[in-house]
């Protein structure tokens, strides 16, 4: 693998480990559970540690996507902000990606009001892009 392929992988790691733990810590907050495993596993009916491989494939999906094409695309010097409208763009793919999902699979039901799930969506998907953009770096 070549040095910007690896860095990319490893970002999408680490933003997932973050937003993972803000996940788990969330519904001690008040917010509601967020856990993104859980529903890919109990949509597509394998077991959990599928949809926790799942998730992390994902986190690693969306900063190869950020790499390779929000980054050439996007001319943003503050990399706070790069990272704010990147997690921005990575919740609306992600909400695509789930409605896409809920057409063609039985999703189980989910926990909050939705005004309660986007703020909570949006938290995570922005605290994800900014360390997936702050590890990437300019």
């Amino acid at each position: 693998m070549d040095n910007q392929l690896t860095k990319y992988v490893l970002a999408g790691i680490l933003g997932t480990v973050v937003m993972t733990i803000i996940m788990m810590i969330a519904p001690h907050m008040g917010m509601p559970e967020m856990a993104p495993w859980k529903l890919l596993a109990g949509t597509m009916g394998v077991p959990l540690i599928v949809g926790w491989i799942m998730h992390f494939m994902m986190g690693i999906l969306f900063a190869l996507g950020y790499g390779y094409i929000f980054v050439p695309n996007v001319s943003i010097e503050n990399l706070w902000f790069k990272g704010i409208v990147f997690g921005v763009a990575a919740v609306i793919v992600a909400q695509l990606g789930m409605k896409v999902m809920g057409m063609m699979l039985e999703m189980p039901p989910m926990d909050g009001s939705l005004p309660m799930r986007l703020v909570a969506m949006l938290i995570g998907h922005i605290v994800f892009g900014v360390v997936t953009v702050k590890t990437i770096g300019k």
